[in-house]
């Protein structure tokens, strides 16, 4: 059975810092991508962060030079490192693994940056 458990969310001021973990279990991880997807209030979900099984990394562009997205496949880990959070970064944010032909949500972590 996949599992995928975030944690790391919670409130921040505008301009702060949060990193968000994503502990994978029941999966291949260092032959897995593993991504970061949210969802603001009223919106569809979208793409924030993707690391490949090598390494190779991608990023939205509201979020390129802000976020920085890492693995560590001895501890089953994918990180999102989330640096001068804005207001519009509010959401819900879930860890995404894939690995074709199956793809696997956690269950979200809510961060909430106020102005």
């Amino acid at each position: 059975q996949v599992q995928l458990v975030e944690s790391g969310g919670g409130w921040v001021q505008a301009g702060g810092s949060l990193r968000l973990s994503c502990v994978a279990s029941g999966i291949r991880f260092s032959i897995t991508a593993m991504g970061w997807y949210r969802q603001a209030p009223g919106k569809q979900r979208e793409m924030v962060a993707t690391i490949t099984s090598g390494g190779s990394t991608n990023y939205a562009d509201s979020v390129k030079g802000r976020f920085t997205i890492s693995r560590d496949n001895a501890k089953n880990t994918v990180y999102l490192q989330m640096n001068s959070l804005k207001p519009e970064d509010t959401a819900v944010y879930y860890c995404n693994a894939k690995n074709y032909p199956r793809t696997y949500w956690g269950q979200g972590t809510r961060v909430t940056v106020s102005s």
